[in-house]
């Protein structure tokens, strides 16, 4: 049964939010149907209401996932709707729901009303309806609902018990993204690595083991029972019972400090003056400041010498020498995830605990990040891929340096919590930094996504977030979306990050032609469109996930995705006009230098959700949109 592929969501009333009173928590058994993990402390409010988003969005376009996924829109009426939702899904006035789930509990609410409407179950006071429905009314409201509710069934029929009801959204969403980038990469060389980049970063792949041979081994390496990266520090006990500075750090330039981090509860805090000002240490100040602001210190009862010992010990174990993802970005994302949970939507929604959880997890997220890519790692079987198994490889690491560096000398500053805190919080910060895995990006969009629009068409309207499983849903997605915040910053920040980033990925490619490798996508310095990949970036990545933050704390980040839209549009004015050569010929086979063109790779769920091809693209060219054009900013 064919079926349009956004449906329009008609508002519920608003509903205020609904105080929950959580249970303990048994780390060892999980969660009960309505507690927290932090369930400990009392939770000041753990509802929140999903405010439809009518007309929020003024001229501002959708993202991709508001387009026909045409793989479902076999017939001609399903197709016409499907284009006409589309259409208005770039700048529509009602709100629209796109995840398969979410269109089931939508429809079914339809079914309801129209049997209702039908068979009169409810007595004669309904009797005046039916009445007023001639033959030829009545047969057709009879098809349409045995229509929508054959398409629930054939829904219902697909999802595997073994997995969430979400991975029907996020294999719609691959499929659609597959689209995209199958049209993008047809149009340019520089597109196809665009498409490389995207695919290879954002989606999750398998990928084949290859063990070294033991006669490689380098000489000197650890056991793989050993955590690498971890080294003692001269300053490990220099600080017990000596003065702490008034932001954590000596410096000669402390009221120049004082006044940058007089932002430190706005949006877009400078962290590049925080580091100048700071000697270079913009993560021990920015954590010291938060905790302050927060009363995190005297709520768990952190000793300050303690904090601070911990702080600089975990900034030396970020890399200096790395461009990007050092102790300038790891201070970035904690800012970003303090304001973040301030928000006025989550306001009384977190505990104490699960807000001291969120930003240490944002703080240790990348700590000792060696400059290169899990693929990198895996594909040079490094010692990290082969302790890890491939899976998550940085990821995994990061969280064994940083609670590792809490056994050092005076670092432990959650020595004050109970066991109980302690195993919440290390299962809680645990979830949030694996999330950090770009990889895992499609599931975590489309595990939000489908939350967020199920609960909008429940009766209730609310997000109880009662559970451990939701809440750390939310909590995770948050921590996403403050490492992928930079191109929500203003535009001299975001420049900077990605002067950073390219440059880091220059270096990997550097390395990668030393070893005889394959150059990773936008890793060759001398090919990569810098003006592109951020323009594809936001399309395809960043602006889809924080389109679905936005519709979660709406109305509360709408400036950020104005200020999102305003940086895309200047990228792609950026983008040298004249026109770059085809990167496939007649025969769809490339030439020259990294001649092969992009293949979306399939899991065998993904194939079982749709065929896929370039046929779509060209339909969609037909039908007068492009990818680069449109954007779906």
């Amino acid at each position: 049964m064919a079926r349009p592929t956004t449906l329009p969501f008609h508002p519920l009333p608003q509903i205020n939010i609904i105080h929950a009173d959580p249970d303990s928590f048994d780390v060892e058994n999980g969660p009960s149907a309505c507690c927290s993990p932090s369930g400990l402390q009392a939770s000041p409010g753990s509802g929140l209401v999903l405010h439809p988003n009518l007309g929020a969005h003024g001229q501002r376009r959708e993202s991709f996932l508001y387009r026909s996924d045409s793989d479902y829109d076999l017939s001609p009426k399903s197709r016409e709707l499907s284009r006409n939702s589309s259409i208005v899904g770039e700048l529509h006035g009602e709100d629209l729901i796109v995840t398969p789930f979410a269109q089931v509990l939508a429809s079914l609410r339809t079914v309801r009303n129209n049997f209702t409407t039908l068979t009169n179950p409810m007595g004669p006071e309904f009797v005046s309806a039916v009445c007023m429905l001639a033959d030829e009314s009545y047969q057709k409201l009879a098809m349409e609902t045995m229509e929508e509710l054959d398409w629930c069934l054939d829904q219902l029929e697909t999802i595997q018990t073994y997995r969430s009801v979400s991975d029907m959204a996020s294999n719609k969403f691959k499929r659609m993204l597959n689209r995209e980038l199958t049209h993008l990469s047809e149009m340019s060389r520089s597109g196809n690595q665009v498409s490389e980049f995207i695919s290879n970063t954002f989606l999750d792949k398998q990928n084949e083991l290859e063990l070294p041979c033991p006669m490689t081994q380098i000489e000197g390496q650890g056991t793989l029972t050993q955590i690498s990266g971890v080294r003692k520090l001269s300053h490990s006990a220099g600080l017990q019972g000596s003065s702490i500075s008034r932001f954590g750090v000596k410096t000669d330039q402390e009221d120049l400090l004082s006044k940058d981090l007089e932002n430190i509860n706005k949006w877009g805090l400078n962290i590049f003056r925080v580091a100048e000002h700071s000697h270079n240490r913009p993560l021990t100040c920015t954590m010291y400041t938060i905790f302050q602001e927060r009363d995190l210190m005297n709520t768990f009862k952190i000793p300050t010498d303690a904090f601070v010992t911990f702080m600089m010990t975990l900034e030396a174990h970020y890399h200096s020498d790395v461009e990007y993802h050092n102790s300038l970005h790891a201070a970035d994302v904690a800012q970003s995830t303090h304001i973040l949970l301030s928000t006025p939507a989550l306001d009384a929604v977190f505990t104490d605990l699960e807000i001291l959880a969120a930003i240490f997890a944002a703080a240790i997220h990348d700590v000792d990040h060696p400059g290169v890519s899990n693929q990198f790692l895996i594909n040079t079987n490094s010692e990290l891929a082969l302790m890890y198994n491939d899976e998550s490889v940085l990821e995994n690491h990061h969280l064994a340096v940083g609670f590792k560096l809490l056994q050092e000398d005076n670092c432990d500053i959650f020595q004050n919590l109970t066991k109980k805190e302690r195993q919440s919080l290390r299962r809680m910060v645990i979830d949030m930094v694996l999330a950090t895995d770009m990889s895992k990006h499609m599931s975590l969009l489309a595990d939000l996504k489908t939350m967020v629009e199920t609960k909008k068409v429940t009766s209730s309207g609310v997000l109880l977030l009662d559970n451990y499983t939701d809440k750390i849903q939310v909590m995770r997605n948050m921590v996403h979306c403050a490492d992928l915040s930079n191109p929500t910053k203003s535009l001299d920040l975001y420049r900077q990050w990605t002067d950073r980033i390219m440059n880091e990925f220059s270096h990997q490619g550097d390395r990668e032609r030393e070893k005889g490798m394959e150059i990773s996508p936008m890793c060759d310095k001398h090919t990569a469109s810098v003006e592109k990949s951020q323009v594809g970036f936001i399309d395809y990545i960043v602006h889809p996930l924080w389109e679905t933050w936005a519709d979660l704390v709406h109305p509360d980040a709408q400036d950020i995705l104005d200020t999102l839209e305003d940086n895309r549009n200047w990228y792609q004015s950026m983008i040298p006009q004249r026109p770059s050569p085809p990167f496939c010929t007649g025969d769809r086979e490339g030439d020259g230098e990294g001649g092969h063109r992009f293949q979306f790779e399939l899991t065998l769920d993904d194939e079982q959700d749709g065929e896929m091809g370039v046929e779509e693209c060209e339909r969609g060219t037909e039908e007068g949109w492009s990818p680069v054009d449109q954007g779906g900013v």
